[in-house]
């Protein structure tokens, strides 16, 4: 439906594409599609020298591609980008032009409308999802926004695309030259940014369109009178902000450019720039208060390579700039090539702070407090420049009658009335414009997805809002994150697309007049918020806020278990260094090192020795320097088991014990997870659900709640419980077929749940039927030069879930569905230290089922002692650390003579830039790896049984392919019928 499938491949395909522009002499960037890594330095040379961009074909994000400055770095990118795609397109670098981007809609009846445009605060270089983003664009003049407007138009209509596409165009900041970088016949990561930025929803009209709807039969979803055939003309300025999540990587390079790596963005509405860049800044971390320096100390020359080189700092750096250093406009467009309107804006807001700095609260006045408040000053940073706090800065404010208006999203500049429930608060403006004072339930939303926190929150407070609406509660969302269902307007009866901060929530719950709050179905940025909520006296639904801090304070959570008699691992609350490293000698390394307060274990760290300790505190006190941060032995080659439950007054309503199949020392977002639980013996289980009960009582729990159990021998021991929703509630829900959020918000509401309360071995244990199986996600392919190695930090970006008759079918189609290919020729494997003992089994497997594996030395003497075939292979790396000559391991992977890495480290490795040069091949060139034990012996248990034919449903079919691959007489109808 819509637009035709060789339409689809003339954007795709690089070459058609340029074919098909030339057709109307519209320019695209002069470039040559190669499929060879010569080819590729042919096409270089042709197109006159470098730098060249490079770009694969059929790739999302950016994958394999960026900006090459020799032939070298043009060999080493091309052979990596063809080995994930088919072919790769070399084209003139563009560095320093701005990037445009229009959405458009066409219908069947050639009715074409631009919908949105977008302009890319950093300059092109960097893809558009790792940039900055403003939209309606700010610094084009008229003729430059209707000549690239006409272009888009023609471009659409000429290829014949039917529904929604977005192009994107390089343009010479100083001539009108443009040429057009790409058009996708889709949707794109960018039409979320634009349904929200506009609201106008583009997805639901590209479906009507793609039914052969045309744009004057829809209605435009903002007036509710007039048709979706207009273009949107918009009273305010949305800005994008990229999260990323590079500090999580060891070794990982923290420079943006062309291939994307942020893992979620934030949205942020206002009337100027300076308004909603400051609020998106802040958006994208809690600790983040607006536009000014970060901590990090440059020399005069590492800032200078930080504003020339893009990284994910790079905004920072500008601050530095224009803060510390005094650099001027000029000189930081010189040096990043930004364009001067977005510098001298900052430049504003720099002014302004230092105007302010050091003032006393009470002597600033009406109109200065104002314009610090357009500016996107928050109150916390007005408390800091003061020398006061936020508190006083929001007491002073509110004295001054400095309060902000709530505005609707407004797409036709007022022309016809907005009858709309988007909102959003500025302190441009002089009145509501809505009726405030609705009352009604406030729920909190996740903010950016993250490493930690992505859709499984978005999905948890969707389903919060539609249980509160089903019991007839008006419901109010908070929340700023454009790619999410809950900041789709037709979720709640009000949204507010705003930050998650305290002073916003409260802002938003004085002006609706809430009831309460809901805070535990966003994660932790809304659990984080509970306790100074529940100061301000706002009602926080669900679990008591004091309760909240006793399960997030490591300290306060370690006392209690101790009081109520629940097994821990030894602890101590820590002071200083010289006391913890004593207390790591009296209980023997290893140690784990655990700040409070914070999401997928941001700083924690396992430490080995007295060295590793010093290091790891020194970070856990950066990340959690409010709150104490506690050591504890850390329990080797242990279990780890979650509960996730819902509380009604201290009760267990409904709960469901699931484990991972990697040890204890996997973060649980990156562990494999498994539904029912099959390796725990009846008297654990009691041990688990007597200590839920047991923990539910003590913090008196109403509301969604998770406990992470250790297991060993016959000891059961707490790790922690997070009073909110899980990551795992979804994977729980659906594998349960029960909904354990709408559960948790009929009990925060008071409502009876009697009809779902159980406490049966089903209920508790999971399904008998069937197995799930929750596997994760990775983007180290994307993240050049971090070491793809699990620990207690979490590094997954998403997660899959599968069903299967048992775990090992579960399993299999778990891994098949995150992209992992079965191996079907030779293996690689190599096992450090005392891992070789446990893997040989699963290697003496693996060669019954008839692959050849290959091992470096020290493995291979092993395997061969014991009896297993085997051959040997070079390490990539001699002694003296000098590339070995002819086959080694690396070049095994890069000639695809293997398939599947099995690569076991120890914390006790010696042979580290070994083994990680062998997993970062493996990334690089699309190897499957696999790097923990129990997941390679689950997995060759699981290849043992799908060879042997056990299986059913790892290599699906379409119907006409079953249909090619039937014989005549099989068919119980006739053969040519439907069947």
């Amino acid at each position: 439906l819509g637009t035709p499938i060789d339409v689809v491949i003339a954007t795709e395909d690089r070459d058609l594409f340029a074919e098909k522009l030339k057709e109307i002499d519209e320019k695209m960037a002069v470039s040559i599609a190669v499929k060879t890594v010569d080819d590729a330095v042919s096409a270089a040379n042709e197109i006159g020298g470098f730098p060249v961009m490079i770009r694969s074909a059929f790739a999302l994000g950016g994958l394999g591609s960026g900006i090459c400055e020799d032939e070298e770095h043009l060999r080493s990118m091309a052979a990596k980008a063809l080995a994930v795609a088919p072919q790769i397109l070399v084209e003139r670098s563009m560095l320093g032009w701005k990037e445009v981007e229009y959405e458009v809609v066409r219908d069947a009846a050639d009715n074409c409308i631009t919908v949105c445009n977008m302009e890319n605060f950093d300059p092109m270089g960097v893809h558009t999802g790792d940039s900055i983003v403003v939209s309606p664009s700010q610094t084009l003049s008229n003729d430059e926004y209707h000549m690239l407007r006409t272009t888009a138009v023609n471009v659409v209509r000429h290829l014949g695309i039917v529904g929604e596409c977005n192009i994107q165009y390089s343009l010479d900041p100083y001539s009108m030259e443009y040429s057009i970088i790409e058009v996708n016949a889709r949707l794109s990561r960018s039409s979320a940014l634009a349904s929200k930025a506009t609201g106008y929803p583009l997805a639901f009209v590209a479906a009507k369109l793609s039914l052969g709807i045309t744009l004057p039969e829809i209605k435009n979803a903002i007036t509710k009178t007039t048709q979706a055939c207009f273009e949107p003309s918009l009273d305010y300025i949305v800005t994008k902000v990229p999260r990323w999540d590079l500090s999580k990587f060891q070794g990982v390079s923290t420079e943006i450019g062309s291939a994307m790596k942020s893992v979620g963005e934030v949205m942020a509405i206002g009337r100027t720039f300076e308004e909603c860049f400051q609020k998106a800044l802040r958006m994208t971390d809690p600790s983040i208060k607006g536009f000014q320096p970060r901590a990090k100390n440059y020399l005069k020359y590492d800032l200078e390579r930080e504003l020339t080189k893009p990284s994910d700092r790079r905004v920072y750096a500008i601050a530095k700039a224009m803060y510390e250093e005094g650099m001027t406009v000029d000189q930081v467009h010189e040096l990043t090539k930004i364009d001067k309107w977005f510098l001298s804006r900052l430049m504003d807001i720099v002014h302004a702070s230092k105007g302010v700095e050091g003032q006393n609260l009470t002597s600033i006045e009406y109109q200065q407090m104002l314009r610090l408040k357009k500016l996107g000053f928050s109150d916390i940073q007005l408390g800091q420049l003061t020398n006061s706090n936020e508190r006083a800065a929001r007491a002073a404010r509110k004295d001054l009658s400095v309060v902000p208006v709530t505005k609707q999203i407004d797409t036709l500049a007022a022309e016809y009335p907005a009858q709309t429930n988007y909102l959003y608060m500025t302190y441009h403006g002089d009145e509501n414009d809505i009726t405030i004072g609705g009352g009604g339930a406030i729920v909190l939303g996740s903010g950016a997805y993250r490493i930690g926190s992505s859709v499984e929150f978005d999905w948890c407070s969707v389903s919060c809002i539609r249980t509160l609406r089903e019991i007839g509660k008006r419901t109010i969302m908070v929340n700023y994150n454009p790619e999410t269902v809950s900041t789709d307007y037709d979720e709640c009866d009000q949204l507010y697309f705003e930050e998650l901060s305290h002073e916003r929530v409260l802002d938003v719950y004085e002006t609706e007049t809430a009831d309460g709050v809901v805070v535990s179905v966003g994660g932790q940025i809304p659990n984080n918020l509970a306790l100074d909520l529940h100061k301000s006296e706002l009602n926080v639904y669900g679990t008591h806020p004091d309760m909240i801090d006793s399960a997030e304070d490591r300290h306060k959570f370690s006392a209690l278990m101790d009081s109520i008699g629940i097994e821990q691992a030894p602890w101590k609350d820590l002071t200083d260094v010289d006391e913890a490293l004593q207390f790591a000698e009296d209980v023997g390394y290893p140690v784990l090192v655990r700040p409070s307060y914070v999401l997928s274990g941001a700083a924690m760290n396992v430490a080995f020795d007295d060295d590793q300790l010093k290091y790891f505190l020194s970070m856990a006190t950066d990340v959690s320097e409010d709150h104490p941060v506690v050591i504890s032995k850390f329990i080797q080659g242990a279990k780890e088991i979650e509960m996730d439950a819902v509380g009604s007054k201290g009760e267990v309503v409904v709960a469901a014990i699931h484990e991972h199949v990697e040890n204890a020392g996997v973060h649980s977002g990156d562990a494999t997870l498994l539904l029912p639980s099959e390796s725990l013996s009846p008297f654990m289980k009691e041990r688990v659900k007597d200590y839920t009960k047991r923990i539910a009582k003590a913090l008196n729990i109403t509301g969604p709640f998770n406990i992470q159990f250790i297991v060993k021998d016959d000891d059961c021991m707490v790790i922690e419980c997070n009073l909110r929703a899980s990551r795992s509630v979804p994977f729980v829900s659906k594998t349960m077929q029960l909904d354990f959020i709408e559960t948790a918000t009929r009990t925060m509401m008071g409502e009876c749940v009697e009809d779902v309360k159980f406490n049966d071995t089903t209920q508790w244990e999971g399904p008998d039927e069937y197995t799930a199986v929750k596997a994760p996600m990775f983007s180290f392919t994307r993240l050049a030069g971090a070491d793809p190695i699990l620990g207690v930090e979490m590094a997954s970006t998403g997660e899959v879930a599968c069903f299967g008759a048992d775990k090992h079918e579960a399993f299999l189609k778990a891994m098949l569905s995150t992209g992992f290919k079965l191996p079907q020729k030779d293996i690689l494997i190599n096992a450090c230290g005392t891992l070789a003992h446990k893997v040989t089994p699963v290697a003496y497997q693996l060669t019954k089922l008839g692959f050849t594996l290959w091992a470096p030395t020290e493995t291979y003497d092993h395997l061969i002692r014991k009896g297993v075939e085997c051959n040997l292979v070079k390490m990539p790396l001699d002694s003296e650390g000098v590339t070995t000559k002819g086959d080694n391991a690396c070049s095994l992977i890069e000639d695809a003579v293997v398939d599947l890495v099995i690569n076991l480290p120890t914390h006790y490795s010696t042979d580290v830039k070994n083994n990680f040069f062998i997993r970062r091949k493996a990334v690089d060139f699309g190897v499957p790896l696999l790097t923990n034990l129990q997941v390679v012996e689950l997995f060759s248990e699981s290849m043992a049984k799908y060879m042997q034919g056990g299986m059913i449903g790892l290599e699906p079919n379409s119907l006409f392919h079953y249909y090619k691959q039937e014989k005549n007489k099989e068919a119980w109808t006739s053969p040519t019928e439907f069947h």
